[in-house]
C-alpha cells in the first residue's frame, strides 16, 4: 500500500483517518479502535477478529470482492473461531488468506485500515452510535469531495471555453480573408475544430457522429476528463502554431504528437485518477 492521499474525520472526539487505496475508501479501523481503549487499540482489533461472526462477515466480502482469496485457509480460521486458544491479527489474516479487505501500514502513516464495507462492521461492534456517527461523518466528507470535484470540472469546462475564443481569435486574424460570409467563416472555424478532433480523437465529428448515431451530444460532449484537459491545450498550441503560418498538415501532425504525449501522462497520473 503505497503513501495514500488522506482525510481526517472526527468522530464523537476521535479523530479518524480515511485513505485512498485500491481506488477505494479505506477507513482506519486503528483509529476507531482508539474510541474504546486509546492506548490499546490493537487488542480492541484482535478481539474483534476472534469473533466466529467477525471473520464470516470477513470471509464472504473477501469471496465477493477478491479473486484471489483463499477459501480454505479461511475455513481453517472460521473453525478455529471462537475457541480460547484462538488468536487473529490482521497480519496473519492477510499474509494467510491474501485478504485485500484489510491492510496494515508501518511507520508515521501506519495502523490497520480496512474497507468501509468492513470498517463500519468494525465501528458497529465497538458502538451502534459511534458507527452511525462515523457514517454521518464520512458521507459529509464524500460531499464536500463531489462538490469540490464539480467546481475543478467547471472550471475546466470554463478554460476550455477561454482557449477556445482563444482559438478561434487565431484563426480569424491569420486564417479568413477579408470580407468573408459568416458561411464561409464557419467552415474555416468547423476544418480547425475538426483537425482538433483528429489530432485526439483520431477522427471528425462527422465520422464520431456516424460510428455514434445515438449517443447525445456531439464528439467533446463525450469526451473523459483527460480528452478535455489535452484539448484545452491544443486548441492554445494550435493559436501559436496558426500565428506562425504553420500549413495545417505540419500542425496536426505536431498536436498529434503532443497529445499522445500528454494523454499518456495523464492517465497515469495518481491527481487525474482521483478527480474522476
Amino acid at each position: 500500500m503505497t503513501r495514500p492521499q488522506k482525510a481526517i474525520v472526527n468522530v464523537k472526539g476521535t479523530n479518524i483517518t480515511v485513505v485512498g487505496h485500491r481506488e477505494q475508501d479505506y477507513i482506519s479501523i486503528t483509529d476507531i479502535a482508539k474510541h474504546r481503549e486509546p492506548n490499546r487499540s490493537d487488542h480492541v482489533i484482535q478481539n474483534w477478529m476472534r469473533n466466529r461472526n467477525t471473520i464470516e462477515f470477513l470471509g464472504i466480502w473477501e469471496t465477493l470482492n477478491n479473486v484471489n482469496f483463499k477459501p480454505l485457509e479461511f475455513e481453517g480460521f472460521r473453525n478455529r473461531a471462537g475457541l480460547n486458544s484462538f488468536v487473529l491479527t490482521p497480519t496473519q489474516w492477510i499474509q494467510t488468506t491474501h485478504a485485500i479487505g484489510i491492510v496494515s501500514r508501518s511507520g508515521r502513516y501506519g495502523g490497520t485500515f480496512a474497507h468501509k464495507d468492513i470498517a463500519f462492521e468494525f465501528a458497529s461492534w465497538i458502538s451502534v452510535e459511534f458507527k452511525l456517527y462515523l457514517i454521518k461523518e464520512f458521507q459529509r466528507l464524500k460531499d464536500d469531495e463531489n462538490d469540490r470535484l464539480k467546481l475543478e470540472w467547471n472550471l475546466q469546462r470554463t478554460l476550455a471555453k477561454v482557449n477556445y475564443r482563444i482559438h478561434t481569435d487565431a484563426i480569424k486574424e491569420s486564417l479568413l480573408p477579408a470580407a468573408i460570409t459568416k458561411a464561409q467563416a464557419a467552415i474555416v472555424y468547423a476544418n480547425e475544430a475538426d483537425m482538433l478532433n483528429v489530432a485526439l480523437f483520431g477522427k471528425t465529428a462527422k465520422q464520431w457522429r456516424d460510428a455514434n448515431p445515438d449517443a447525445e451530444g456531439n464528439i467533446r460532449d463525450q469526451a473523459t476528463l483527460e480528452q478535455l484537459v489535452v484539448l484545452s491545450n491544443l486548441e492554445s498550441l494550435n493559436s501559436v502554431l496558426i500565428r506562425q503560418e504553420l500549413p495545417q498538415p505540419e500542425r496536426l501532425l505536431r498536436l498529434n504528437q503532443i497529445a499522445i504525449t500528454q494523454m499518456r501522462s495523464l492517465l497515469t497520473s495518481t491527481s487525474m485518477k482521483r478527480l474522476r
